[in-house]
């Protein structure tokens, strides 16, 4: 077996389309049975820091297991922004390598490299593939002592193509900024009927949809309402709802009531980024 760090996220743009971010969770693949004719080829994306160890790690385990994998490199870097390919060729790589990547951490860069251009690498790339869906899995690993114990096993879907990180943001005059969170139905029902789908194939009981409708009634409310129509399309999934905030005290105090979470973009970045701690750290989950 080999056993690969990355987070899976999930693209619309052709059926079984998946990037793999090496980045946020463990994937388990099993060495193939028989000979493959020709080697199949993936596309790796090491980014910055920590990234490019993760993903030659894999590089490594991949080779040393036999199994009949090439890799294309495709360097994208916002701390070496001048080094870095683009995201045409990113993506022209993928499509040419099985609609497969192994991609590592890409550090977003508070400095505007290119004038008027707010949309970092990560954001870019998810707009160009459509990867409207990231699956994070909490999971407690043996061996790994953490505050809860053994019992933490839920996944948190978030919805990462609108929202608040869509860059959205102008200087109306000096000194005030306006940043646009953008909501609609559209997107709201492809995630949260990804949501159901992945709780259904997987064999989970329930999905929690995380929100601040009360407070954001007219956005939030239209996320919320749409997972509640989807809901009575699953009557065999149970569905509940609960304000962001309540959330993450939640998950602090009794993560274990939790099985599938799914929100939008910027609550999701922050959950997960929470949910990690509860298992030790980032770098070391899941899937």
């Amino acid at each position: 077996m080999i056993r690969m760090l990355s987070r899976m996220v999930v693209s619309s743009a052709r059926a079984g389309n998946q990037l793999l971010a090496a980045q946020r969770s463990v994937v388990t693949a099993a060495a193939p049975t028989q000979a493959i004719a020709q080697n199949l080829k993936v596309t790796i994306i090491p980014g910055d820091g920590v990234g490019p160890e993760l993903i030659y790690t894999v590089q490594d385990i991949v080779k040393n297991t036999g199994i009949p994998l090439d890799f294309e490199e495709v360097f994208l870097s916002e701390v070496h922004y001048t080094r870095s390919s683009s995201i045409e060729n990113a993506v022209s790589s993928i499509a040419r390598n099985n609609n497969v990547a192994l991609k590592g951490a890409i550090q977003e860069s508070a400095v505007l490299h290119t004038e008027g251009e707010l949309t970092g690498l990560n954001m870019r790339l998810r707009r160009a593939l459509d990867l409207f869906a990231n699956v994070v899995h909490i999971k407690s690993l043996e061996g790994i002592k953490t505050r809860h114990g053994k019992n933490l096993d839920f996944v948190i879907v978030r919805e990462q193509t609108e929202g608040e990180y869509s860059s959205l943001e102008h200087e109306l005059v000096p000194g005030v900024i306006e940043c646009l969170k953008i909501s609609t139905r559209v997107k709201c029902e492809r995630i949260a009927k990804f949501a159901f789908d992945y709780a259904t194939k997987y064999g989970r009981k329930k999905v929690t949809a995380v929100h601040k409708a009360n407070i954001m009634k007219l956005g939030d409310g239209l996320f919320l309402k749409t997972c509640g129509e989807i809901a009575t399309q699953y009557p065999k999934i149970e569905f509940d709802q609960m304000i962001i905030d309540n959330t993450c005290m939640q998950l602090v105090a009794k993560p274990e009531q939790f099985d599938v979470m799914v929100m939008p973009n910027l609550y999701g970045n922050i959950i997960d980024n929470l949910a990690a701690g509860l298992v030790y750290f980032l770098l070391l989950f899941y899937l």
